[in-house]
Protein backbone atom coordinates (compact mmCIF):
# COMPACT_ATOMS: atom_id res chain seq x y z
CA UNK A 1 0.00 0.00 0.00
CA UNK A 2 1.52 3.44 -1.01
CA UNK A 3 1.07 7.23 -0.44
CA UNK A 4 2.03 10.19 -1.40
CA UNK A 5 3.40 12.80 0.52
CA UNK A 6 2.65 16.33 1.74
CA UNK A 7 6.15 18.25 3.18
CA UNK A 8 5.21 19.07 6.97
CA UNK A 9 7.17 20.66 9.70
CA UNK A 10 6.47 18.16 12.75
CA UNK A 11 8.20 14.82 13.09
CA UNK A 12 6.75 11.47 13.09
CA UNK A 13 6.82 9.33 16.36
CA UNK A 14 8.64 5.99 16.54
CA UNK A 15 5.77 4.25 17.38
CA UNK A 16 1.80 4.49 16.96
CA UNK A 17 -1.16 3.36 18.63
CA UNK A 18 -4.40 2.95 16.96
CA UNK A 19 -7.60 2.37 19.20
CA UNK A 20 -9.80 1.21 16.69
CA UNK A 21 -7.95 -1.53 15.55
CA UNK A 22 -6.04 -1.97 19.06
CA UNK A 23 -2.56 -2.07 17.65
CA UNK A 24 0.74 -0.64 18.00
CA UNK A 25 2.09 0.81 14.40
CA UNK A 26 5.95 0.87 14.69
CA UNK A 27 7.16 3.61 12.50
CA UNK A 28 10.53 3.62 10.49
CA UNK A 29 11.92 6.27 8.24
CA UNK A 30 14.19 5.46 5.74
CA UNK A 31 16.61 7.88 3.62
CA UNK A 32 15.51 5.55 0.17
CA UNK A 33 11.87 5.65 1.06
CA UNK A 34 9.82 7.57 -1.82
CA UNK A 35 6.49 6.95 -0.18
CA UNK A 36 4.76 5.73 2.95
CA UNK A 37 4.21 1.96 3.13
CA UNK A 38 2.55 -0.31 5.43
CA UNK A 39 3.73 -3.87 6.19
CA UNK A 40 2.04 -6.41 8.16
CA UNK A 41 3.67 -9.95 9.37
CA UNK A 42 1.57 -12.83 9.05
CA UNK A 43 3.61 -14.33 11.28
CA UNK A 44 2.88 -12.00 14.68
CA UNK A 45 0.66 -9.35 13.46
CA UNK A 46 3.46 -6.93 13.63
CA UNK A 47 2.69 -3.74 12.17
CA UNK A 48 5.59 -1.62 10.34
CA UNK A 49 4.82 1.64 8.56
CA UNK A 50 7.71 2.93 6.78
CA UNK A 51 8.18 6.26 5.72
CA UNK A 52 10.71 9.11 3.55
CA UNK A 53 12.72 10.96 5.36
CA UNK A 54 10.33 13.96 5.02
CA UNK A 55 7.57 12.70 6.15
CA UNK A 56 5.38 14.19 9.01
CA UNK A 57 3.77 13.28 11.49
CA UNK A 58 0.28 14.57 10.37
CA UNK A 59 1.53 12.29 6.86
CA UNK A 60 2.43 9.13 8.94
CA UNK A 61 -1.30 10.07 11.01
CA UNK A 62 -3.23 10.64 8.16
CA UNK A 63 -2.34 7.44 6.39
CA UNK A 64 -2.98 5.67 9.00
CA UNK A 65 -6.35 6.51 9.45
CA UNK A 66 -7.30 6.14 5.35
CA UNK A 67 -5.89 2.90 5.90
CA UNK A 68 -7.39 1.13 9.68
CA UNK A 69 -10.01 -1.11 7.28
CA UNK A 70 -6.96 -2.58 5.89
CA UNK A 71 -5.39 -3.23 8.92
CA UNK A 72 -8.80 -4.31 10.69
CA UNK A 73 -9.20 -6.90 7.96
CA UNK A 74 -5.77 -7.99 7.80
CA UNK A 75 -5.93 -8.82 11.46
CA UNK A 76 -8.92 -10.67 11.65
CA UNK A 77 -7.60 -13.61 9.11
CA UNK A 78 -4.27 -13.65 11.15
CA UNK A 79 -3.82 -16.97 13.91
CA UNK A 80 -5.19 -16.54 17.21
CA UNK A 81 -2.71 -15.63 19.50
CA UNK A 82 -2.29 -18.28 22.21
CA UNK A 83 -0.39 -18.55 25.64
CA UNK A 84 0.95 -22.12 26.40
CA UNK A 85 -0.79 -23.05 29.95
CA UNK A 86 -1.31 -25.79 32.07
CA UNK A 87 -4.14 -27.98 30.49
CA UNK A 88 -3.56 -27.08 26.76
CA UNK A 89 -2.11 -29.71 23.86
CA UNK A 90 0.77 -28.60 22.33
CA UNK A 91 2.09 -30.45 18.87
CA UNK A 92 6.08 -30.77 19.02
CA UNK A 93 7.16 -33.06 15.85
CA UNK A 94 4.38 -35.38 15.33
CA UNK A 95 3.55 -35.67 18.80
CA UNK A 96 0.59 -33.73 20.88
CA UNK A 97 1.83 -33.41 24.30
CA UNK A 98 -0.56 -32.21 27.14
CA UNK A 99 1.21 -29.34 29.11
CA UNK A 100 0.83 -29.79 32.85
CA UNK A 101 2.02 -27.71 35.87
CA UNK A 102 5.43 -29.16 37.11
CA UNK A 103 7.70 -29.05 40.43
CA UNK A 104 11.36 -28.56 40.93
CA UNK A 105 13.33 -26.51 37.96
CA UNK A 106 13.33 -29.10 34.85
CA UNK A 107 10.74 -29.91 32.80
CA UNK A 108 9.67 -33.34 33.09
CA UNK A 109 7.87 -35.67 30.16
CA UNK A 110 5.65 -38.24 31.31
CA UNK A 111 3.92 -39.84 28.44
CA UNK A 112 2.51 -37.80 26.63
CA UNK A 113 1.97 -35.19 29.49
CA UNK A 114 4.91 -32.37 29.72
CA UNK A 115 5.63 -31.26 33.33
CA UNK A 116 6.16 -27.46 32.93
CA UNK A 117 7.20 -25.79 36.47
CA UNK A 118 6.77 -22.20 37.10
CA UNK A 119 3.75 -20.22 36.64
CA UNK A 120 2.91 -17.80 33.82
CA UNK A 121 5.37 -15.87 32.70
CA UNK A 122 7.91 -18.40 34.22
CA UNK A 123 6.37 -21.06 32.72
CA UNK A 124 6.61 -19.83 29.09
CA UNK A 125 9.67 -19.13 30.04
CA UNK A 126 10.89 -22.74 30.86
CA UNK A 127 8.75 -24.04 28.12
CA UNK A 128 10.37 -22.32 25.46
CA UNK A 129 14.07 -23.60 27.08
CA UNK A 130 13.13 -26.93 26.76
CA UNK A 131 11.55 -26.33 23.18
CA UNK A 132 14.59 -25.01 21.94
CA UNK A 133 17.13 -27.66 23.62
CA UNK A 134 14.22 -30.22 21.42
CA UNK A 135 14.78 -28.23 18.28
CA UNK A 136 18.57 -28.06 18.73
CA UNK A 137 18.56 -31.28 19.00
CA UNK A 138 16.30 -32.24 16.34
CA UNK A 139 18.37 -30.02 14.01
CA UNK A 140 21.28 -31.00 14.75
CA UNK A 141 20.76 -34.57 13.79
CA UNK A 142 19.23 -33.81 10.30
CA UNK A 143 21.67 -31.27 9.57
CA UNK A 144 24.54 -34.17 10.48
CA UNK A 145 22.43 -36.74 8.11
CA UNK A 146 22.04 -33.98 5.29
CA UNK A 147 25.34 -32.88 4.90
CA UNK A 148 26.35 -36.30 5.24
CA UNK A 149 24.77 -37.44 2.39
CA UNK A 150 26.37 -34.93 0.67
CA UNK A 151 29.51 -35.29 1.33
CA UNK A 152 30.04 -31.36 2.52
CA UNK A 153 30.45 -30.14 5.90
CA UNK A 154 28.63 -27.07 7.60
CA UNK A 155 30.25 -24.65 10.02
CA UNK A 156 27.76 -24.18 13.09
CA UNK A 157 24.27 -23.89 14.05
CA UNK A 158 22.15 -20.99 15.24
CA UNK A 159 18.49 -21.08 16.80
CA UNK A 160 17.06 -17.87 16.09
CA UNK A 161 13.12 -16.69 15.97
CA UNK A 162 12.60 -15.26 12.46
CA UNK A 163 10.13 -13.60 11.04
CA UNK A 164 11.04 -13.87 7.20
CA UNK A 165 12.79 -16.92 6.89
CA UNK A 166 12.99 -20.45 8.50
CA UNK A 167 16.08 -20.61 7.79
CA UNK A 168 19.52 -19.78 6.12
CA UNK A 169 23.32 -20.72 5.32
CA UNK A 170 26.20 -18.58 4.84
CA UNK A 171 29.00 -18.58 2.43
CA UNK A 172 31.50 -20.05 5.14
CA UNK A 173 28.49 -22.46 6.01
CA UNK A 174 26.54 -20.96 9.15
CA UNK A 175 23.57 -22.46 8.81
CA UNK A 176 20.43 -20.85 10.55
CA UNK A 177 17.44 -22.56 11.58
CA UNK A 178 14.27 -21.21 13.72
CA UNK A 179 13.37 -23.14 16.49
CA UNK A 180 9.63 -23.05 16.27
CA UNK A 181 10.21 -25.31 13.06
CA UNK A 182 10.08 -27.78 16.08
CA UNK A 183 6.08 -27.18 16.71
CA UNK A 184 6.06 -28.25 12.74
CA UNK A 185 5.48 -31.65 11.80
CA UNK A 186 9.17 -34.01 11.93
CA UNK A 187 9.47 -34.13 8.42
CA UNK A 188 9.19 -30.15 8.16
CA UNK A 189 11.90 -29.51 10.17
CA UNK A 190 13.85 -32.06 8.45
CA UNK A 191 12.90 -30.08 5.02
CA UNK A 192 14.21 -27.22 6.01
CA UNK A 193 17.53 -28.35 7.55
CA UNK A 194 17.63 -30.39 3.80
CA UNK A 195 17.48 -26.81 2.09
CA UNK A 196 19.82 -25.27 4.07
CA UNK A 197 22.45 -28.09 3.50
CA UNK A 198 21.75 -27.78 -0.23
CA UNK A 199 22.91 -24.37 -0.55
CA UNK A 200 26.35 -25.59 0.97
CA UNK A 201 26.95 -27.41 -2.71
CA UNK A 202 24.91 -24.51 -4.80
CA UNK A 203 24.44 -20.99 -3.01
CA UNK A 204 21.04 -20.06 -5.30
CA UNK A 205 17.99 -21.38 -5.72
CA UNK A 206 19.12 -22.58 -9.54
CA UNK A 207 17.72 -26.05 -11.46
CA UNK A 208 21.24 -27.14 -10.00
CA UNK A 209 20.36 -26.11 -6.20
CA UNK A 210 16.81 -28.15 -6.41
CA UNK A 211 18.56 -31.33 -7.99
CA UNK A 212 21.02 -31.67 -5.07
CA UNK A 213 17.97 -30.95 -2.67
CA UNK A 214 15.86 -33.42 -4.60
CA UNK A 215 18.81 -36.22 -3.93
CA UNK A 216 18.75 -35.32 -0.06
CA UNK A 217 14.93 -35.50 0.14
CA UNK A 218 13.16 -36.39 -2.74
CA UNK A 219 9.56 -35.96 -1.15
CA UNK A 220 10.16 -32.40 -0.13
CA UNK A 221 7.46 -30.76 -1.88
CA UNK A 222 5.16 -32.17 0.60
CA UNK A 223 6.56 -30.40 3.90
CA UNK A 224 7.24 -27.00 2.06
CA UNK A 225 4.16 -26.95 1.11
CA UNK A 226 2.70 -27.28 4.64
CA UNK A 227 5.21 -24.73 5.70
CA UNK A 228 3.94 -22.25 2.95
CA UNK A 229 0.14 -23.07 3.99
CA UNK A 230 0.27 -23.38 7.48
CA UNK A 231 3.91 -21.78 8.66
CA UNK A 232 2.22 -18.96 10.23
CA UNK A 233 0.72 -20.88 12.77
CA UNK A 234 4.40 -21.81 14.73
CA UNK A 235 4.03 -17.84 15.20
CA UNK A 236 0.97 -17.87 17.40
CA UNK A 237 2.33 -19.25 20.25
CA UNK A 238 3.45 -16.29 22.91
CA UNK A 239 6.28 -16.73 25.66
Amino acid sequence: MIARLRARADPPPAELRLDDPPVRVAVRQHARARRLTLRLSANDGALTLTAPRHATGADVRGFLDAHRDWIAKRLAVLPQAQMPAPGLPLDVGDERLVLRAGQGRRVVRRGDELFVPGAEARFRGALQAWLKEQARARALEALDRHSAALGRRYAGLTLRDTRSRWGSCTAQGNIMLSWRLVLAPSEVLDYVAAHEVAHLAEMNHSPAYWRVLEGLMPQYAGPRDWLRTHGAQLHRYRF
